[in-house]
């Protein structure tokens, strides 16, 4: 019912940043709803399954369709007024890009699992001001997350080891296939004032798993 590059300008356009992931959340869904009204809109919804419950940080439920989506939001430290009325932003930062690329996966994954019915598809979404995420990686010497780096153009697919397998829970398996593309999301003042955005939209799988209960 909204696209996403319509939501994303929508977005922009009122939240240059966020002071938080649940900031973003939130920013978020109040875009899709400003878009598209018949849309509802529910915040850390349970699903059930046969283990303990898991909850997803956004459903969009649409007339015939939903949409499930993940968020994360990844800083550096940076500083400075955006938006109109202007305002006072102080992000921390975060200092482990590893950490971040093994998350996002884990999204990936979990919206694999969440989008086992026909009407449902996924979105994972990272906003990010972290540069080492989004750039290739110069250095030769294999890292303990070489198998999960997000950088532009980068296609992943199937078993993705941490450490050569030496951190077994780290462990991600994709059912997926997925090239990486890099959007800009705004351009600010200052060091890390340079936003990005990576979409990973994942469909209805076929596989058989317990289908998402809201």
């Amino acid at each position: 019912m909204a696209a996403l590059d319509e939501v994303l300008e929508c977005l922009r356009g009122q939240r240059p940043v966020f002071h938080s992931e649940a900031d973003l959340q939130h920013s978020f869904a109040l875009a899709v709803r400003e878009l598209a009204p018949e849309v509802g809109c529910r915040l850390e919804v349970p699903v059930r399954g046969t283990d303990a419950s898991e909850y997803l940080d956004l459903l969009c439920l649409g007339p015939a369709s939903r949409t499930a989506v993940e968020f994360k939001y990844v800083t550096r430290q940076w500083s400075g007024t955006a938006g109109t009325p202007p305002e006072e932003y102080a992000l921390r930062g975060h200092n482990a890009p590893d950490v971040a690329r093994r998350d996002f996966l884990r999204d990936v994954g979990r919206l694999e699992r969440f989008c086992d019915r026909e009407d449902q598809n996924g979105l994972a979404l990272l906003i990010t001001n972290e540069a080492s995420l989004w750039r290739p990686r110069q250095r030769r010497l294999p890292t303990r997350d070489e198998e999960f780096r997000i950088h532009d153009g980068r296609e992943l697919s199937g078993t993705l080891l941490w450490a050569g397998g030496s951190y077994p829970d780290n462990t991600r398996i994709l059912r997926g296939a997925y090239t990486l593309a890099w959007r800009p999301y705004i351009q600010l003042g200052g060091p890390g004032g340079e936003f990005r955005c990576l979409a990973v939209l994942i469909t209805p799988s076929a596989a058989k798993h317990q289908p998402l209960q809201a």
